[in-house]
């Protein structure tokens, strides 16, 4: 269980999550042995932390508290959070902290670019905290990372995990306009329960804001994920699935919610791993082109080998289309 405080020195800490600090405790439940992972020790994880540190980066692999790090680490495989590591949303899900983010830092692209280059990666995925006090919401960030990353690092394919801009016109153009090679922005659950779960966010807005990126460039790859296991009914993540192939979504991820302090949304069930080949199932006969469903299914894990498979299977769906 991640603590609700961050050391800040060996003497001080600050509260991660302020505007939880006052709420009741909730039960948190015990992991069921399918979502048991290892604590990552390995030489590899020890030298892709040597190299984000290094570098002054911030991950969600870290910030979020991901289950698969010592799985990722090992691979040298890393997702980059950008513009700080403060949010000015305060989800209920989420370990990132809320608070009032610092001034962008200008050498940040260079800095993640370089990370790039150090790592050998052939695919990186870039997300970012939400930053509702910046006039484009860090779009004009995101724009600089891509083009440092491709300055240095031509062949590597760019995946950007964005907020979701909301009264930020302009913002989604210009993100797309720098031509990732694949736009993911997650839905994290149903529309029902966006007001306890992501009050600051709008449903519609997020899914107009994916469909947006295809009218936009329809060469470009498209991507959301939800979580399962905060209290939604199985009818509700079919007509999320159904929301998201009318806005041409290629690619859905899906996997459980696990909660992160006590102070967070708990887990209402945790879902059978049938339940999610079943969900998998479900989504392929819906149309899309990706389908990622298992407990420990997370937006960015095994995003290279996925990226592989989402081409693949949009020029095989070509081919069968022009014969």
């Amino acid at each position: 269980m991640v603590t609700l405080f961050d050391a800040v020195s060996d003497r001080a800490q600050r509260v991660r999550h302020p505007e939880k600090a006052h709420k009741p405790d909730t039960e948190v439940q015990r992991k069921p042995d399918w979502i048991r992972v290892k604590a990552p020790t390995s030489k590899g994880y020890m030298e892709t932390r040597s190299i984000v540190k290094g570098n002054n980066l911030v991950t969600v692999c870290e910030e979020a508290g991901c289950p698969n790090i010592g799985e990722c680490w090992d691979k040298k495989h890393a997702t980059f959070m950008i513009m700080g590591e403060i949010c000015t949303r305060a989800c209920a899900f989420c370990n990132v902290s809320t608070g009032k983010p610092n001034a962008l830092d200008m050498d940040e692209p260079a800095n993640i670019a370089k990370a790039v280059k150090q790592m050998g990666l052939s695919h990186v995925v870039i997300t970012s905290v939400d930053r509702d006090d910046l006039d484009d919401g860090g779009a004009e960030h995101f724009e600089k990372v891509i083009f440092a990353i491709r300055e240095v690092s031509p062949e590597t394919t760019i995946e950007v995990l964005t907020p979701d801009f909301l009264r930020k016109p302009g913002a989604l153009e210009r993100v797309v306009a720098a031509k990732p090679d694949v736009f993911n922005h997650n839905l994290e659950t149903v529309a029902s329960n966006y007001l306890t779960v992501r009050p600051g966010a709008r449903y519609f807005h997020s899914m107009r804001l994916l469909q947006r990126v295809k009218e936009l460039d329809p060469s470009m790859f498209t991507k959301s994920g939800i979580m399962v296991g905060l209290g939604e009914e199985r009818n509700e993540v079919l007509q999320l699935m159904d929301d998201l192939r009318t806005a041409d979504v290629d690619f859905l991820t899906i996997g459980q919610y696990l909660q992160p302090t006590r102070k967070h949304h708990k887990v209402e069930k945790f879902v059978t791993p049938e339940e999610f080949k079943s969900y998998e199932t479900v989504a392929y006969t819906k149309g899309f082109l990706m389908v990622s469903s298992s407990p420990l299914t997370r937006s960015s894990h095994h995003a290279g080998d996925d990226f592989a498979r989402l081409r693949a299977a949009r020029e095989k769906k070509l081919l069968a289309e022009a014969e």
